[in-house]
Order: structure tokens, then C-alpha cells, then sequence
């Protein structure tokens, strides 16, 4: 069995989908749908997020240089492909959807209040790419929905029931099948002794 070979302008991207909340000066705000999104360094953090210049939301992010990342669940699944194929130019998301506005602590856009995770961002770089522009970015705050954080205040991710985005596909993903590390770790003597 071999690979195919895809040209540059077929991606093939098993992504996670965020829902990212924007706002203009004015205080108007938008939800976009983003699925090139991602950390890119733990300290300090930063993230990315890449926007086509033509969304409505682009010149938001232009403006105020502020983002919410909202990570987003499978109970959110049809929110977040609304929010990517509607534009805000012509609709209120947050009324259509019945979502609910959080207000952020340290950025002008809101939360979204039915995400598990919403991440505030300031961006600190702009690469103009081609077809995306990509808004590289520190992270001010992140706020987890404590019905997700287990006795010693770690949160479990898995239990929110996560999306993710494949080629025009809408996934909820699995259980876990390892942790960092697990490929290298040393057998217990219980399970060298199983052998």
C-alpha cells in the first residue's frame, strides 16, 4: 500500500475547528469559523489563527489586533459550520444561534459561553501568506469551564466531547490512547512479567 501524492492546493487537514469571536471599536462583534488554527510556542504562549482577507471579520482583527479562540464540541458542531459558511455581514451569529455572550477580561471581543475553552489573544504579527493571512499572537487569558477540571485542577479535554475538521468533515474524536511520553516509558514489572 502507498501514499497519494496531492498537489500544494489539496490539503489534506484533520484539524480541530475553533469558533474565533472578533470586535470592531465600535463594539460590534462577529463569530468566525477557523480551522487554521493552532499553538505555536508554550512560553511565552502564542497561537495562530489564518483568515482570508475578504471574511468579514478580517478587517475586525485588522482593527482592534484582538481574538477570542473558543474551542469547540460536538455540541456545537452545527453552530460551528453556521459560523463558517454565514456571513456576519448579514446575520447576528450570537442571536441566530442562541449563543450566549461572555465578556472577556482583557480583549474587546466576547466569549462564547458555551465553549468549554475560550483562549484571549492580542496579535503580535501579521504574515500576509496568499489566500490567508496568518495572526500570530500572545495568549492573555484562558478560561475553562470548571465542570471540565478534575480534583487536582487539570483539564479533561476528552470529556468535552471535541471537533475536529478532515476535508470538509465534521468528526467528534475518540478516546485517548496514550500520554506524552507513553511510546518511551519504561514497562512496569507487572507488565515485563505478563510477557
Amino acid at each position: 500500500m502507498g501514499k497519494q501524492t496531492w498537489k500544494p492546493g489539496n490539503m489534506l487537514y484533520p484539524l480541530p475547528a475553533v469558533m474565533v469571536t472578533v470586535a470592531d471599536s465600535e463594539g460590534k462583534d462577529n463569530i468566525i469559523t477557523v480551522a487554521w488554527a493552532g499553538t505555536v510556542c508554550t512560553n511565552p504562549p502564542m497561537v495562530s489563527i489564518s483568515v482570508r482577507p475578504e471574511r468579514f471579520s478580517y478587517a475586525m482583527l485588522r482593527q482592534t489586533g484582538e481574538f477570542v479562540i473558543n474551542l469547540t464540541t460536538e455540541k456545537l458542531a452545527y453552530a460551528t459550520d453556521y459560523c463558517g459558511v454565514k456571513s456576519g455581514r448579514d446575520v447576528d451569529k450570537f442571536e441566530k444561534l442562541k449563543l450566549t455572550r461572555e465578556k472577556a477580561d482583557f480583549v474587546k471581543g466576547p466569549m462564547i459561553a458555551e465553549s468549554p475553552v475560550s483562549i484571549e489573544c492580542r496579535v503580535a504579527k501579521v504574515e500576509e501568506l496568499g489566500s490567508h493571512h496568518l495572526f500570530l499572537a500572545e495568549v492573555v487569558a484562558v478560561h475553562a469551564d470548571e465542570e471540565y477540571l478534575d480534583e487536582t485542577g487539570k483539564f479533561q479535554w476528552n470529556k468535552t466531547r471535541p471537533l475536529a475538521y478532515s476535508h470538509g468533515e465534521y468528526f467528534g474524536l475518540g478516546k485517548k490512547i496514550g500520554k506524552f511520553g507513553y511510546s518511551v516509558r519504561k514497562r512496569r514489572k507487572k507488565e515485563r512479567d505478563k510477557r
